[in-house]
């Protein structure tokens, strides 16, 4: 069926005639644009190959749906429209759709200065802090184990054990280095013991957020298909990761990758501001080792993904994934020769906020 058919039928627009074009740059779902008279909307094709399950997707956003009524977001959060039957997606000849509202503003794959990055921390902790009561019991993992960082190592010594290729010196001494990293692994034990799930993003990259023209404020925050419970690090994690680095994941300039200390402080001051007083100062002071963790376990599924023949992440040629992977140890050292400067600058931050070590 057509996609004009299909919104007509599912959707009510008013009538309007309408214009469907394809939209933005998204790797995983198939996004239009859609005019209808003086309206516009984002109009997806559901990639089920990478979500196996749209209903938990459905039910997080059902919960979250209570959540968002009356909160004091500074932004919007934009779920699915329900379509006629009152539901968030809609089925046509097997293949799943779904309608927001559009946003208008301007998205960006990194951010040039400190000012956006803190921009960017203050609303993924904004809506960490929104979402503080929902009962993540009752959240769905839309992609199972996603953050889990034992169950990643383990799969990286399977792939290991697996593996068809013969693995040169470089890529033997790349592995080595993954496996040795059992003092983040033991950390990471220490607390999923001590600190509490919340409800998270989960996906925390600057090109999931839609900010104004002018860059001076987020007008909404979006992708909200991986919110699951998880730690308030995870979130904090992966910013660091995608925006605190002075190369993109793709880089080979090796002896550029780095953290930007700047960049990193800024997302210290937006992170912790939203939160200060609304959750424990353990989880303020877990925020670094978000940045190592979340570096570590993509290193460790970029490399898992090269010995199991590049079957997960879509690669230009054939060692991308091998190039990713030896990208994120080089940002994983840096992180961690810069523990005394990362550590020096959060408790300048909490000092600012009034926490005191």
């Amino acid at each position: 069926m057509e996609k004009t058919a299909v919104i007509q039928e599912a959707y009510d627009l008013g009538g309007a005639d309408l214009k469907v074009e394809k939209f933005g740059s998204g790797h995983i779902h198939v996004t239009y644009l859609v005019t209808a008279g003086d309206a516009k909307y984002i109009f997806q094709a559901f990639n089920k190959n990478v979500f196996k399950f749209p209903e938990r997707i459905s039910a997080n956003h059902q919960i979250l749906s209570q959540y968002i009524e009356g909160s004091s977001l500074q932004f919007i959060l934009p779920l699915p429209i329900k379509n006629l039957h009152g539901e968030y997606f809609t089925e046509q000849e097997g293949q799943l759709y779904r309608l927001f509202d559009f946003v208008e503003g301007t998205t960006k794959d990194a951010v040039d200065l400190p000012i956006h990055a803190q921009l960017a921390a203050e609303a993924f902790a904004a809506f960490n802090k929104n979402f503080l009561n929902v009962p993540t019991e009752k959240l769905q993992e839309p992609i199972p184990d996603f953050h889990h960082l034992i169950l990643r190592y383990q799969q990286l010594q399977t792939s290991f054990e697996n593996t068809q290729l013969i693995l040169e010196p470089d890529v033997e001494a790349l592995l080595d280095f993954y496996l040795d990293q059992t003092e983040l692994l033991e950390q990471y034990q220490k607390y999923q013991k001590s600190l509490p799930l919340r409800a998270t993003h989960s996906d925390t990259k600057i090109n999931n957020l839609i900010f104004d023209h002018g860059m001076t404020k987020v007008n909404a925050l979006i992708d909200l298909d991986t919110i699951m419970p998880g730690y308030i690090f995870y979130d904090f994690g992966d910013l660091v990761r995608t925006v605190a680095c002075a190369e993109d994941e793709s880089s080979q300039e090796w002896g550029k990758i780095k953290v930007d200390m700047e960049k990193y402080a800024a997302l210290l001051a937006g992170f912790c501001a939203p939160l200060f007083g609304f959750v424990s100062n353990e989880e303020i002071r877990s925020l670094p080792f978000g940045g190592e963790m979340m570096t570590y376990i993509m290193g460790l599924r970029f490399l898992a993904d090269y010995l199991n023949g590049n079957v997960y992440y879509t690669i230009h040629y054939p060692e991308q994934n091998l190039h990713r992977a030896r990208n994120q140890r080089e940002l994983l050292i840096s992180l961690m020769d810069n523990r005394e400067a990362i550590a020096f600058r959060l408790e300048e931050t909490l000092a600012n906020l009034g926490i005191k070590r």
